[in-house]
């Protein structure tokens, strides 16, 4: 049994010790502000080199009831084509999809406005309008809404409203933080030699929701053809290399396939 003496020589040791864990998990966990600041640096340095600045795309997911999906259908199609077509709104339609593939009752919607500030003059003019009328027609049908802004990459814009028919495959890419450049050097490579197949519709990255995150979005005439393209890229130089840099850079990856609703611009 310690005496009374050694407790109160050993006291100030355990709240030294502590102290000292304490700045350390704190350390690790959140960084010095200098380290943090750094790393903000890096992440803007990193759109500007890559970024298309022209549009901000709004990524909204919605995951519908599976026993209402009929009146969002209805719902959707309402809001979505009266807001595309209103010039004084500055926002664009690139498309609306659902999905056939992935996690079923989900609709995809990609809006494009003129930068961050179209972005904010958009959506106050929505809310201060009857357009919100619409949008609110839509939430009884939901089981949950997320919302993402993402930023064009340079080498890849958004293909213009067309109706080749088909599907539509949806690639998403959560990224290892800081591997923004890697990736997409590793793919502007990549983009090129599959072209020689089918034509990318658009390619994306995260700016505000789900950070380090990485879209890009292809068209086939059927499942058939997307197997029998993705075959012909393994022949291509370079591609199995792209493949394995694609995994050394990612976390997570997900592929879900698209159906376009009959109002969507690209279809």
């Amino acid at each position: 049994m310690l005496s009374s003496r050694s407790a109160r020589v050993l006291k100030p040791r355990v709240v030294t010790s502590q102290a000292r864990r304490a700045i350390s998990v704190q350390s690790i966990l959140h960084g010095s502000p200098e380290a943090k600041q750094e790393g903000d640096v890096q992440v803007q340095q990193h759109s500007r080199v890559v970024a298309r600045g022209k549009y901000v795309h709004g990524f909204e997911v919605h995951k519908v009831k599976p026993d209402a999906v009929e009146e969002y259908r209805k719902a959707a199609e309402q809001y979505y084509s009266i807001i595309k077509d209103d010039p004084e709104l500055h926002v664009k339609l690139t498309g609306s999809w659902e999905t056939v593939l992935g996690e079923q009752d989900t609709f995809v919607h990609i809006l494009e406005y003129e930068n961050y500030k179209g972005y904010d003059m958009t959506t106050k003019k929505i809310r201060d309008s009857d357009y919100i009328k619409a949008y609110r027609k839509m939430l009884p049908h939901l089981v949950s809404r997320s919302s993402q802004l993402n930023q064009e990459f340079a080498i890849l814009p958004t293909a213009p409203p067309h109706s080749e028919g088909g599907i539509f495959e949806l690639r998403t890419y959560q990224l290892h933080p800081g591997t923004l450049l890697q990736w997409e050097h590793t793919w502007r490579k990549g983009i090129e030699a599959r072209r020689k197949f089918v034509e990318p519709v658009g390619a994306w990255f995260s700016q505000v929701g789900r950070l380090h995150q990485v879209h890009h979005m292809w068209q086939y005439p059927d499942l058939q053809t997307r197997k029998e393209t993705r075959e012909k890229a393994w022949k291509l130089d370079g591609w199995a290399e792209t493949v394995s840099k694609t995994a050394e850079y990612s976390m997570l990856m997900d592929a879900i396939i698209l159906e376009p609703l009959p109002y969507s611009p690209l279809k």
